[in-house]
């Protein structure tokens, strides 16, 4: 039987790394997609080909709509196919909420290129592909800070409201042969965050957060890579939804206001 496959975009690391792999150990030839780092994006892609799978590592900047549709492009010449649709390459600017002056216009631009019209132009590129699979499934990575006002900055959180909105429309619109769906992760543990807030404050808010939450844990990448393969391969009357993978914050936190 010809092996599904899964296309995870800025999956040299972190949350999108352990998609990848997970796809791949349950069977899926994975797409690895990078910006910048291509050596990681290759070590993602050894991992996978453990499993027995194929993969195909392609730069793109999913900001740059020629750069989306050579993605699809290439996928479609390879395997001829998409069933799962993984959008997970973000950016963002750390800045305090409270700091109106430390974001610009050009921020608010540019980190909407990625995250929002970004995330639109690789599903546009790849629906040819994913209406050819009898379940496709799209999942947006999006975040907790979408509903609950905190987050690296104010920029990064309207983002992630407007790729949520995005998403409920796209579930209306491309139904019923594709099934659209949304995780707001917590505060994951990932090099990206690490760099971003640097070690001593990024120890400081893991400690705030698990003393915040039910669960008392922060999230790790596979976490929310369970989330997203169920969401792909296992929801299949599911569409439209937001599933928070936070270990309770957004509905039991006390954290302090930023």
């Amino acid at each position: 039987m010809e092996k599904k496959v899964a296309v995870i975009t800025g999956s040299s690391s972190g949350i999108g790394a352990a998609t990848a792999r997970l796809f791949a150990r349950h069977g899926y030839n994975v797409v690895i997609n990078f910006s910048r780092n291509a050596d990681a994006a290759e070590s993602v892609a050894a991992d996978c080909r453990e499993y027995g799978v194929e993969t195909l590592v392609i730069q793109a900047d999913i900001a740059d709509d020629a750069q989306c549709r050579a993605l699809a492009d290439a996928v479609n010449q390879r395997w001829g196919r998409t069933d799962a649709l993984v959008n997970n390459a973000g950016t963002t600017k750390f800045v305090a909420a409270g700091n109106l002056e430390g974001l610009s216009a050009q921020d608010f631009h540019d980190i909407y290129s990625v995250n929002v019209i970004g995330a639109y132009q690789i599903i546009r590129a790849f629906v040819p592909l994913l209406k050819k699979s009898p379940s496709a499934g799209i999942v947006n990575i999006s975040s907790v800070a979408s509903v609950m006002g905190v987050g690296s900055s104010l920029a990064y959180m309207a983002s992630k409201g407007a790729l949520n909105a995005m998403t409920f429309g796209l579930a209306r619109s491309l139904a019923p042969e594709i099934r659209v769906n949304a995780i707001g992760p917590g505060m994951v543990e990932t090099p990206w965050l690490q760099n971003g807030l640097g070690q001593e404050q990024f120890e400081a808010r893991q400690r705030a957060y698990e003393s915040a939450t039910p669960l008392a844990s922060t999230i790790e990448p596979e976490d929310v890579a369970e989330a997203a393969y169920w969401l792909c391969t296992g929801a299949l009357k599911t569409t439209g939804e937001f599933m928070l993978v936070d270990s309770g914050f957004a509905r039991f936190s006390k954290l302090p206001r930023n």
